[in-house]
């Protein structure tokens, strides 16, 4: 028996109080077999002396009775857990379960949607998360930026944002929660951080909102002025489940000049509207590429994103040139607005940041 086939047996084994295995959550620090027994090591951050002997029991009981073990050994590190302030699961003003009397920790959630792949939608959110996180930190205000990957399929927020590795978790039991990684000021949660890379996440619905609802609920975000939400294309299980978990002060919906990602984009903008979250605006994304010379050539077409915000009753926030940076910035991880912050293309992004801080601070519309 391989390290590899022992720590697929091991994804049985669930860290309790969540539906993510152990090995997922990278408390496995090693896995081997020899002469019939097989050695596991665990390192975990609990002061509930309970847990690691649940979790002993549980790895004991998915190797038992596997072909040619006799013997199981289970070693466990255990670090006592910190006690953060704010460790109850987290509020946005609306009645999450179980949490209605919990402090408001996020001030404005935001969802960045496109109805349809394919358009940068992203690319958008990190290029965003670093321009507000750089906006309000001019402003006294670092650390108050929170990106969150609900693309449970393809997440890519990782790769961009140049994030490895498992989050740790603080508490124990139905009290455990994740802590999120940082970089560039911003705190991100992803399904990335949670699968490997050759894993595919194979999962119907009620998996899918789930997750999205353990996002919200059992994140150590702390305190925020502003949460993105990445969501994947569509308006699915993620898009609903989202609405009905955490109370959203506005969509940002995210398109290409295009016909065919206008339409998308609108029908995506509707779904929001029906639903009672008002959007902030349109951006839209690969607008133009200027050449060396500086004629500027609209490789996509032009106009659809104006055209589509007048359609939806909202403004253009912004439009994102189509230029090399920007995607050399998401292959290593420095975004743009990061690795280039004087380019015309990190302008933009501040612009859009600075735009949509303004609108969210004033009084919104009564909700039908």
């Amino acid at each position: 028996m391989t390290s590899d086939q022992i720590k697929d047996h091991l994804k049985q084994v669930k860290y309790p109080g969540f539906s993510r295995d152990i090995v997922s959550f990278g408390l496995v620090r090693s896995a081997g077999f020899f002469d019939g027994t097989v050695k596991v090591a665990l390192a975990l951050t609990s002061n509930d002396p309970k847990t690691p002997l649940q979790l002993k029991s549980e790895v004991e009981r998915v190797l038992r009775g596997q072909p040619g073990v006799k013997d199981i050994i289970v070693e466990i590190a255990v670090a006592p857990a910190k006690a953060p302030p704010g460790a109850a699961p987290i509020a946005t003003g609306g009645n999450l379960a179980g949490n209605a009397a919990a402090p408001k920790k996020i001030r404005h959630a935001v969802a960045i949607a496109s109805g349809k792949g394919g358009v940068g939608k992203s690319t958008f959110s990190v290029n965003l998360a670093c321009a507000l996180a750089q906006v309000l930190s001019l402003q006294g205000r670092p650390g108050r930026v929170g990106l969150m990957d609900c693309d449970i399929y393809g997440p890519s927020v990782p790769l961009m944002m140049g994030l490895s590795g498992r989050p740790q978790v603080e508490g124990d039991g139905a009290e455990a929660m994740l802590v999120p990684m940082e970089r560039h000021g911003v705190k991100v949660m992803s399904m990335g951080f949670l699968v490997d890379d050759n894993t595919p996440v194979v999962w119907r619905g009620p998996m899918i909102m789930k997750t999205v609802q353990q996002f919200v609920q059992n994140v150590l975000w702390g305190e925020l002025d502003i949460l993105l939400i990445d969501l994947p294309p569509g308006t699915g299980d993620a898009q609903l489940s989202l609405v009905q978990t955490i109370p959203l002060d506005g969509a940002v919906i995210v398109t290409t000049p295009q016909a065919a990602a206008t339409n998308v984009a609108r029908k995506g903008g509707l779904m929001f509207q029906k639903v009672n979250v008002p959007l902030l605006g349109v951006a839209e994304n690969m607008s133009y590429f200027q050449d060396p010379a500086g004629l500027r050539h609209e490789l996509f077409g032009s106009g659809g994103g104006i055209v589509t915000a007048e359609k939806l009753g909202t403004t253009l926030l912004g439009q994102v040139p189509l230029i090399p940076e920007i995607r050399v910035g998401g292959d290593s991880g420095t975004p743009i607005v990061v690795g280039f912050p004087q380019s015309a293309a990190a302008n933009v992004f501040r612009e859009i940041a600075e735009t949509l801080l303004t609108r969210l601070q004033k009084p919104a519309a009564p909700r039908a």
